[in-house]
């Protein structure tokens, strides 16, 4: 069996994968080489989780566009429902008018 860190995938005791330790590259002495494999994994990490992106996106934009629809046709609605209540606010004054005009007539 190999040794512990003799590039064995598998800890032989455990049965497990060693996991992967973060690298700060500011601070660590990196070779060019190993720069370009660190963006290469992220490039393709980045390209992994870009549809899964795009429709939460998409689906984000759906929902405020929804909303945006919503309190604008309500808006609609609620102006329409006014121009209702003046009607109904012309008809009192006309029936106070004329009641005026009884209560003032011979």
């Amino acid at each position: 069996m190999a040794a512990s860190g003799s590039g064995d995938p598998l800890d032989t005791k455990s049965g497990k994968a060693p996991m992967a330790q973060r690298i700060d590259p500011a601070r660590e002495k990196l070779t060019p080489a190993q720069l370009q494999f660190m963006q290469q994994v992220q490039l393709a990490q980045w390209q992994k989780t870009l549809p899964q992106r795009r429709t939460r996106n998409i689906v984000t934009g759906l929902g405020i566009g929804a909303l945006v629809l919503a309190i604008y046709g309500y808006t609609f609605y609620s102006v329409s429902q006014e121009r209702f209540l003046d009607e109904l606010e012309d008809e009192a004054k006309a029936a106070r008018a004329r009641a005026l005009a009884r209560a003032s007539g011979p």
